[in-house]
C-alpha cells in the first residue's frame, strides 16, 4: 500500500541531493512511463537547452537518460542541469498525477546544487535562470578539479577540534603552496576537506602533529569540483558570480515551503537575501549538521528525498540512527528518553540536542521510488 504523503506533509521536509559520482538514478524508468514521460522529457529538454547555450555545445540530456550513460567529471555542466531538471519534474509529477503539493510541506532544504533546486522549486527563481550561475562556473570546475584531492577527517572517540583545524587550514594556505579548506561539516567528528597539489599530505602530517589520538584522513579517489571552499577564488568566481546575480531575474519572493539553508545551517531566506546567499554558497562549507540538528529539533517527522538517487542526507540520518540506537541500547536512562522524546509536550522542555534521539524514528521516502511505486490519480 502505497504511503500519503498528503497527510504527512505538514512535518515533513523536502530534501534535494546535490552533484555526485553518478546522477541518473532512476530516471531512465521515469522517462520511460506512460503517464510521467512526457512531462520528464520537457524538464530535462528544458535544462539541455540552458546548458548548450551556456557551455556553447550540444547537449541532449533526454537521450543520455534514454541510454543510460552515467555522467562524468568531464560532463559536470551536463550533471547539474540533470540533476536540477530532475528534481523539478518530480515535484511536478507529485503535484500532477498525485495531488500532492509542494509548498504544504512544513520545509524544504538542499545539499550543495540541492539548494539552488529548492530555491526553483520554492519559486524563487525560474529554472533555466538559476542554472545559470552553476553552469557558468562548471567549466572552471572541471579545470580546478583535476588538481584536487577530497579527504574525509573524521575522529572515532571525539569531537573535532574545528578551531585548530581552521588554523591549520590557514597556516598552510598562508605557505603559498596550494590551498585546502572544508567543504562540509557532516558531523561533530567529521567533515570533508578538498584541497589542491600536496595539501592533503601536509594537512595529514600536522594534523598527527596537532590533534588528538585517534584523528584520521581518509582520502577519496574520485575527482571533484572544489566548490564550497576558498579554492573557488583561484578563478574570481564568487566575484563573478555576483555581477551575475545581479542582474539575474527573479529573486523577490520569500520560498514556498521556507528553505533551511545549508549555507547558514538555519532558515535565513527572506524576499531580498537569495542572491548574498548563493555568493556564499560558491565558497562556503555545507553545514549539513546544523541541518540535521534543525529538522530533528523542529519535529519534523519525514524526510522526502528528492531527485536522482538521493546520497548524502539519507546516508548521514542513517548513520545518525545507528548511532543513537547503539548508544540508547546500554543505557535504561537513555532508552527512556528516547521515548519521551516521541511526545511533542516533553520534547519542548528538553535540551534542543536531546531532540538528536529523535533520527532512529524519522520517516524518510525515497520519492523516486514512491513515485514509481505508487498509483496514479485516475483524473488524470
Amino acid at each position: 500500500m502505497a504511503i500519503d504523503l498528503n497527510s504527512r506533509l505538514k512535518n515533513a521536509v523536502f530534501a534535494f541531493r546535490g552533484y555526485n559520482v553518478t546522477n541518473l538514478g532512476k530516471t531512465p524508468q521515469l522517462l520511460a512511463h506512460p503517464q510521467y514521460g512526457p512531462i520528464v522529457e520537457s524538464y530535462l529538454t528544458e535544462a539541455s537547452e540552458t546548458c548548450r547555450d551556456i557551455i556553447g555545445r550540444p547537449v541532449d540530456l533526454v537521450q543520455r537518460v534514454r541510454d543510460e550513460k552515467e555522467t562524468e567529471l568531464a560532463d559536470y555542466a551536463e550533471a547539474i542541469a540533470l540533476i536540477v531538471a530532475v528534481e523539478q519534474a518530480q515535484i511536478k509529477l507529485l503535484e500532477e498525477f498525485h495531488g500532492v503539493s509542494y509548498q504544504g510541506a512544513r520545509l524544504a532544504t538542499g545539499f550543495s546544487l540541492g539548494e539552488i533546486s529548492a530555491l526553483v522549486a520554492g519559486g524563487v527563481y525560474a529554472m533555466s535562470d538559476a542554472l545559470k550561475i552553476p553552469l557558468e562556473m562548471s567549466t572552471d570546475g572541471i579545470d580546478l578539479a583535476a588538481d584536487v584531492t577530497l579527504g574525509v577527517l573524521f575522529s572515532r572517540n571525539t569531537v573535532l577540534p574545528m578551531d585548530k583545524i581552521e588554523r591549520l587550514f590557514l597556516e598552510i594556505n598562508n605557505e603559498g603552496k596550494g590551498m585546502i579548506g572544508m567543504s562540509t561539516i557532516l558531523s561533530p567528528n567529521s567533515i570533508l576537506v578538498l584541497g589542491t597539489g600536496k595539501t592533503l599530505d601536509r594537512f595529514r602530517k600536522r594534523v598527527r602533529e596537532v590533534l588528538p589520538r585517534g584523528v584520521h584522513l581518509r582520502r577519496n579517489e574520485n575527482k571533484w569540483p572544489p566548490l564550497h571552499t576558498s579554492i573557488m577564488w583561484e578563478r574570481h568566481i564568487p566575484d563573478r558570480a555576483s555581477k551575475l546575480l545581479r542582474t539575474l531575474p527573479g529573486g523577490f519572493v520569500l520560498p514556498s515551503p521556507p528553505i533551511l539553508s545549508h549555507v547558514t545551517g538555519d532558515i535565513s531566506y527572506t524576499e531580498t537575501n537569495s542572491r548574498e546567499l548563493i555568493r556564499n554558497w560558491i565558497d562556503h562549507p555545507q553545514r549539513l549538521w546544523d541541518v540535521i540538528c534543525k529538522i530533528l529539533a523542529m519535529g519534523i517527522k519525514t524526510v522526502i528525498h528528492v531527485g536522482p538517487a538521493p546520497n548524502i542526507i539519507p546516508a548521514t540520518f542513517g548513520r545518525l540512527a545507528v548511532d543513537i540506537e547503539a548508544q540508547t541500547k546500554g543505557s535504561r536512562g537513555m532508552r527512556a528518553l528516547s521515548v519521551a522524546i516521541r511526545r511533542p509536550w516533553l520534547q519542548a522542555l528538553l535540551p534542543s540536542r536531546a531532540a538528536l534521539l529523535r533520527a532512529p524514528h524519522l520517516e524518510h521516502i525515497i520519492l523516486e521510488d514512491w513515485l514509481l511505486g505508487g498509483p496514479l490519480d485516475d483524473s488524470k
